[in-house]
């Protein structure tokens, strides 16, 4: 019964609710999807059929409020000195404040960018859950029925998705509850993009093929688009292949979520 109550929590939510929600998850129940389109990029071809076990999924991405936490459990850099977040870069908006990592004013509820792929990888970790895989956020994103965008087939306006915005102009997390997917999981379509954790492979999918390894170096896909994206880049099927994203860096517009196996 308390599964079914994840899965119940309301999707409307007011804008300071993000801390409390974004460590909740979504059930994703087990079964087959849809992975990809035979009508859409070249990277996204060919629509192939993925059969995956049941997982949860953060409805909510990692906030910059909650990625300040981890900081100030773990630090910006591993014990061997790699960044975990570019704290140096002018888009950052997680700051040390006397001594404590703290988000900037008004950006507490907007998704942590500027953490790189290992950040990410790590905060995960921390919480005990870990990156989703590539198939695992799609079915999150578009279910069984092939949708092109998590709400379904109609196109995004404001009030679904933060897209074609100006650079760096992120919104709160809770911003947009019409563009819920079909699990109830907010912000699938734009804001950010979201780092994954295979690394960018071309398709079908296959997650024995070396592409989920979990040690940094290659190139990831990351998913959704982002507040500065146009409307095509912010699709259920998209992988980024024309975004800047070098995983050991940070970026403007790459934020991510935590997933976990099904209990």
């Amino acid at each position: 019964m308390w599964k079914m109550l994840l899965t119940l929590i309301p999707v409307l939510l007011p804008a300071g609710a993000a801390d409390a929600i974004s460590q909740s998850m979504v059930i994703v129940q087990a079964g087959p999807f849809t992975m990809g389109r035979d009508d859409g990029p070249e990277d996204e071809r060919p629509a192939h059929t993925i059969t995956l076990a049941a997982f949860r999924i953060d409805r909510l991405p990692v906030t910059n409020r909650l990625f300040a936490e981890f900081l100030n459990a773990s630090g910006p850099r591993t014990a061997d000195g790699a960044r975990r977040y570019d704290d140096d870069d002018t888009d950052a908006r997680i700051h040390l404040r006397n001594g404590r990592w703290q988000a900037d004013t008004g950006y507490g509820d907007h998704p942590a960018v500027e953490v790189n792929w290992l950040g990410a990888r790590d905060f995960c970790a921390w919480r005990g859950a870990r990156l989703p895989t590539e198939a695992e956020w799609e079915k999150t994103a578009r279910s069984a029925d092939r949708r092109l965008y998590p709400w379904g087939n109609a196109l995004p306006d404001e009030t679904r998705a933060r897209f074609g915005a100006a650079f760096n102009a992120t919104m709160p997390v809770t911003a947009h509850p019409a563009g819920a997917s079909p699990y109830g999981a907010l912000d699938m379509a734009g804001n950010a993009w979201e780092w994954v954790a295979s690394a960018y492979r071309a398709y079908p999918y296959r997650a024995d093929d070396g592409r989920e390894q979990t040690e940094p170096g290659p190139v990831r896909a990351t998913r959704g688009g982002g507040h500065d994206s146009s409307a095509d880049e912010i699709t259920t099927t998209q992988r980024g292949r024309q975004l800047s994203r070098n995983p050991r860096a940070g970026h403007h517009n790459i934020a991510f979520r935590c997933a976990a196996d099904a209990f």
